[in-house]
Protein backbone atom coordinates (compact mmCIF):
# COMPACT_ATOMS: atom_id res chain seq x y z
CA UNK A 1 0.00 0.00 0.00
CA UNK A 2 3.01 2.33 0.35
CA UNK A 3 3.26 2.41 -3.46
CA UNK A 4 -0.22 3.88 -3.86
CA UNK A 5 -0.45 7.67 -4.02
CA UNK A 6 -4.18 8.21 -3.55
CA UNK A 7 -6.78 5.97 -1.90
CA UNK A 8 -10.41 6.90 -2.61
CA UNK A 9 -13.43 5.35 -0.90
CA UNK A 10 -16.70 5.36 -2.86
CA UNK A 11 -19.57 5.11 -0.38
CA UNK A 12 -23.33 5.33 -0.16
CA UNK A 13 -25.74 5.25 2.73
CA UNK A 14 -28.32 3.23 0.81
CA UNK A 15 -28.11 0.53 -1.85
CA UNK A 16 -29.29 1.03 -5.41
CA UNK A 17 -28.08 4.60 -5.81
CA UNK A 18 -25.42 3.78 -8.43
CA UNK A 19 -22.35 3.73 -6.21
CA UNK A 20 -20.64 0.88 -8.09
CA UNK A 21 -21.39 2.57 -11.40
CA UNK A 22 -19.64 5.69 -10.09
CA UNK A 23 -16.65 3.69 -8.79
CA UNK A 24 -16.20 1.73 -12.03
CA UNK A 25 -16.46 4.76 -14.30
CA UNK A 26 -14.21 6.84 -12.05
CA UNK A 27 -11.50 4.17 -12.16
CA UNK A 28 -11.88 3.70 -15.91
CA UNK A 29 -11.74 7.42 -16.63
CA UNK A 30 -8.65 7.89 -14.48
CA UNK A 31 -6.93 5.07 -16.37
CA UNK A 32 -7.89 6.69 -19.69
CA UNK A 33 -6.12 9.82 -18.53
CA UNK A 34 -2.89 7.83 -18.16
CA UNK A 35 -2.97 7.23 -14.42
CA UNK A 36 -2.14 3.79 -12.99
CA UNK A 37 -5.34 2.67 -11.27
CA UNK A 38 -6.53 -0.15 -9.05
CA UNK A 39 -10.22 -0.86 -8.43
CA UNK A 40 -10.94 -2.82 -5.25
CA UNK A 41 -14.46 -4.18 -4.79
CA UNK A 42 -15.07 -4.79 -1.08
CA UNK A 43 -18.79 -5.40 -1.44
CA UNK A 44 -18.46 -8.96 -0.18
CA UNK A 45 -22.15 -9.90 -0.47
CA UNK A 46 -22.93 -8.19 -3.78
CA UNK A 47 -19.73 -7.79 -5.81
CA UNK A 48 -20.82 -6.28 -9.14
CA UNK A 49 -17.64 -4.62 -10.39
CA UNK A 50 -16.62 -7.55 -12.66
CA UNK A 51 -20.07 -7.52 -14.30
CA UNK A 52 -19.71 -3.84 -15.16
CA UNK A 53 -16.27 -4.40 -16.71
CA UNK A 54 -17.14 -7.58 -18.64
CA UNK A 55 -14.91 -9.70 -16.38
CA UNK A 56 -17.49 -12.24 -15.21
CA UNK A 57 -16.19 -15.80 -15.06
CA UNK A 58 -12.53 -14.75 -14.99
CA UNK A 59 -10.22 -16.56 -12.57
CA UNK A 60 -7.32 -15.10 -10.66
CA UNK A 61 -3.71 -16.27 -10.75
CA UNK A 62 -0.88 -15.96 -8.24
CA UNK A 63 2.87 -15.50 -8.27
CA UNK A 64 5.37 -15.65 -5.42
CA UNK A 65 2.54 -16.03 -2.87
CA UNK A 66 0.86 -12.88 -4.17
CA UNK A 67 -2.56 -12.66 -5.85
CA UNK A 68 -2.39 -11.09 -9.29
CA UNK A 69 -5.34 -8.71 -9.81
CA UNK A 70 -7.36 -8.89 -13.02
CA UNK A 71 -6.23 -6.49 -15.74
CA UNK A 72 -8.83 -4.57 -17.72
CA UNK A 73 -6.01 -2.88 -19.60
CA UNK A 74 -2.37 -2.04 -18.95
CA UNK A 75 -3.04 0.59 -16.30
CA UNK A 76 -6.29 -0.64 -14.72
CA UNK A 77 -6.31 -3.57 -12.28
CA UNK A 78 -9.34 -5.04 -10.50
CA UNK A 79 -9.84 -7.19 -7.42
CA UNK A 80 -13.24 -8.50 -6.32
CA UNK A 81 -14.81 -11.26 -4.27
CA UNK A 82 -16.68 -12.22 -7.44
CA UNK A 83 -13.47 -13.72 -8.86
CA UNK A 84 -13.45 -16.23 -5.98
CA UNK A 85 -17.07 -17.35 -6.27
CA UNK A 86 -19.38 -19.19 -8.58
CA UNK A 87 -21.94 -16.77 -9.99
CA UNK A 88 -24.86 -18.04 -7.87
CA UNK A 89 -22.97 -18.53 -4.60
CA UNK A 90 -24.23 -16.58 -1.59
CA UNK A 91 -21.64 -15.32 0.89
CA UNK A 92 -22.92 -16.05 4.40
CA UNK A 93 -20.15 -14.63 6.54
CA UNK A 94 -19.89 -12.85 9.85
CA UNK A 95 -17.68 -9.82 10.47
CA UNK A 96 -14.34 -11.53 11.28
CA UNK A 97 -14.38 -13.55 8.03
CA UNK A 98 -15.10 -10.42 6.00
CA UNK A 99 -12.30 -8.60 7.80
CA UNK A 100 -9.85 -11.38 6.93
CA UNK A 101 -10.70 -11.41 3.21
CA UNK A 102 -10.42 -7.63 3.02
CA UNK A 103 -7.04 -7.86 4.73
CA UNK A 104 -5.99 -10.32 2.02
CA UNK A 105 -7.22 -7.99 -0.71
CA UNK A 106 -5.00 -5.28 0.74
CA UNK A 107 -1.91 -7.17 1.89
CA UNK A 108 -1.73 -10.19 -0.43
CA UNK A 109 -2.63 -8.62 -3.79
CA UNK A 110 0.22 -7.48 -6.02
CA UNK A 111 -1.06 -3.99 -6.80
CA UNK A 112 2.33 -2.59 -7.74
CA UNK A 113 2.72 1.17 -8.07
CA UNK A 114 -0.59 3.00 -8.44
CA UNK A 115 -1.61 6.61 -8.75
CA UNK A 116 -5.12 5.79 -7.54
CA UNK A 117 -6.81 2.95 -5.69
CA UNK A 118 -10.59 3.31 -5.97
CA UNK A 119 -12.43 1.24 -3.35
CA UNK A 120 -16.07 0.34 -3.97
CA UNK A 121 -17.85 -0.11 -0.63
CA UNK A 122 -21.11 -1.90 0.06
CA UNK A 123 -23.97 0.36 1.17
CA UNK A 124 -23.89 1.60 4.75
CA UNK A 125 -21.18 1.78 7.39
CA UNK A 126 -20.84 -1.83 8.50
CA UNK A 127 -18.01 -4.35 8.79
CA UNK A 128 -16.39 -3.65 5.42
CA UNK A 129 -16.17 0.10 6.00
CA UNK A 130 -14.77 -0.41 9.49
CA UNK A 131 -12.17 -2.91 8.23
CA UNK A 132 -10.93 -0.61 5.48
CA UNK A 133 -10.65 2.33 7.88
CA UNK A 134 -8.58 0.15 10.25
CA UNK A 135 -6.38 -1.54 7.64
CA UNK A 136 -5.64 1.35 5.29
CA UNK A 137 -3.43 4.25 6.27
CA UNK A 138 -3.40 7.70 4.67
CA UNK A 139 -6.79 7.47 2.97
CA UNK A 140 -7.07 10.42 0.61
CA UNK A 141 -10.81 10.79 1.00
CA UNK A 142 -14.34 9.48 0.62
CA UNK A 143 -16.76 10.16 -2.24
CA UNK A 144 -20.37 9.77 -1.15
CA UNK A 145 -23.07 8.96 -3.71
CA UNK A 146 -26.81 9.47 -3.32
CA UNK A 147 -30.02 9.93 -5.25
CA UNK A 148 -31.90 13.17 -4.48
CA UNK A 149 -34.87 11.63 -2.65
CA UNK A 150 -35.22 12.19 1.08
CA UNK A 151 -35.16 8.49 2.01
CA UNK A 152 -31.68 8.23 0.50
CA UNK A 153 -30.44 11.49 1.99
CA UNK A 154 -31.28 10.31 5.51
CA UNK A 155 -28.71 7.53 5.13
CA UNK A 156 -26.12 9.80 3.49
CA UNK A 157 -25.83 11.66 6.77
CA UNK A 158 -24.60 8.40 8.35
CA UNK A 159 -21.85 8.06 5.71
CA UNK A 160 -20.79 11.65 6.37
CA UNK A 161 -20.71 10.97 10.10
CA UNK A 162 -18.72 7.76 9.58
CA UNK A 163 -16.07 9.52 7.48
CA UNK A 164 -15.66 12.24 10.07
CA UNK A 165 -15.47 9.82 13.00
CA UNK A 166 -12.68 7.76 11.37
CA UNK A 167 -10.88 10.94 10.22
CA UNK A 168 -11.28 10.35 6.50
CA UNK A 169 -11.53 13.61 4.53
CA UNK A 170 -14.70 13.90 2.46
CA UNK A 171 -13.92 14.70 -1.18
CA UNK A 172 -17.56 15.55 -1.80
CA UNK A 173 -21.07 14.37 -2.60
CA UNK A 174 -22.37 13.20 -5.99
CA UNK A 175 -26.05 13.35 -6.92
CA UNK A 176 -26.98 10.41 -9.13
CA UNK A 177 -30.23 9.65 -11.03
CA UNK A 178 -31.46 13.24 -10.91
CA UNK A 179 -34.62 13.98 -12.86
CA UNK A 180 -38.39 13.68 -12.83
CA UNK A 181 -38.44 10.31 -11.05
CA UNK A 182 -36.29 11.04 -7.98
CA UNK A 183 -36.18 14.83 -8.18
CA UNK A 184 -33.03 16.94 -8.15
CA UNK A 185 -31.12 19.30 -5.92
CA UNK A 186 -31.49 17.42 -2.64
CA UNK A 187 -27.86 16.28 -2.51
CA UNK A 188 -26.51 19.78 -3.14
CA UNK A 189 -28.72 21.16 -0.38
CA UNK A 190 -27.40 18.54 2.02
CA UNK A 191 -23.79 19.18 0.98
CA UNK A 192 -24.21 22.91 1.55
CA UNK A 193 -25.81 22.35 4.96
CA UNK A 194 -22.91 20.09 6.02
CA UNK A 195 -20.25 22.38 4.50
CA UNK A 196 -19.12 19.65 2.10
CA UNK A 197 -18.21 20.11 -1.56
CA UNK A 198 -20.92 19.20 -4.04
CA UNK A 199 -19.09 17.45 -6.89
CA UNK A 200 -21.95 17.44 -9.39
CA UNK A 201 -25.08 15.74 -10.63
CA UNK A 202 -25.79 12.94 -13.11
CA UNK A 203 -29.20 12.63 -14.76
CA UNK A 204 -31.23 9.42 -14.65
CA UNK A 205 -30.10 8.05 -18.01
CA UNK A 206 -31.05 4.79 -19.71
CA UNK A 207 -27.66 4.71 -21.42
CA UNK A 208 -25.87 4.42 -18.08
CA UNK A 209 -27.96 1.39 -17.09
CA UNK A 210 -27.53 -0.30 -20.46
CA UNK A 211 -23.76 0.29 -20.46
CA UNK A 212 -23.40 -1.33 -17.03
CA UNK A 213 -25.42 -4.35 -18.11
CA UNK A 214 -23.22 -4.76 -21.19
CA UNK A 215 -20.00 -4.49 -19.20
CA UNK A 216 -19.03 -1.23 -20.88
CA UNK A 217 -18.29 1.89 -18.78
CA UNK A 218 -20.57 4.71 -19.93
CA UNK A 219 -17.63 7.11 -19.67
CA UNK A 220 -16.29 5.62 -22.92
CA UNK A 221 -19.14 7.25 -24.87
CA UNK A 222 -19.26 10.91 -25.79
CA UNK A 223 -22.65 11.56 -24.23
CA UNK A 224 -24.14 14.24 -21.99
CA UNK A 225 -23.77 11.92 -18.99
CA UNK A 226 -20.10 11.20 -19.70
CA UNK A 227 -19.39 14.91 -20.14
CA UNK A 228 -21.09 15.67 -16.82
CA UNK A 229 -19.11 12.95 -15.10
CA UNK A 230 -15.81 14.18 -16.53
CA UNK A 231 -16.43 17.51 -14.78
CA UNK A 232 -16.97 15.63 -11.52
CA UNK A 233 -13.76 13.66 -12.04
CA UNK A 234 -11.80 16.87 -12.64
CA UNK A 235 -12.87 18.07 -9.19
CA UNK A 236 -11.82 14.74 -7.64
CA UNK A 237 -8.39 14.92 -9.28
CA UNK A 238 -7.97 18.52 -8.11
CA UNK A 239 -8.81 17.47 -4.52
CA UNK A 240 -6.24 14.67 -4.65
CA UNK A 241 -3.52 16.90 -6.08
CA UNK A 242 -4.07 19.40 -3.29
CA UNK A 243 -3.88 16.64 -0.66
CA UNK A 244 -0.77 14.74 -1.69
Amino acid sequence: MNNIKHKLLVMSGKGGVGKTTIAVNLAYSLSKKGFKVGLLDVDIHGPNVPKMLNLEGKKLSSKDNKIIPMEVKDNLKVMSMAFLLNKKDAVIWRGPMKHNIIRQFIEDVEWGELDYLVIDFPPGTGDEAISISQLLKDITGSIIVSTPQQVALIDVVKSIDFSRKVNVPIVGLIENMAGDVFGRGGVKELADSKEIDFLGSLELDKEITESGDKGEPFIKNNSRSSQSFEKIISKIISFCEKNK
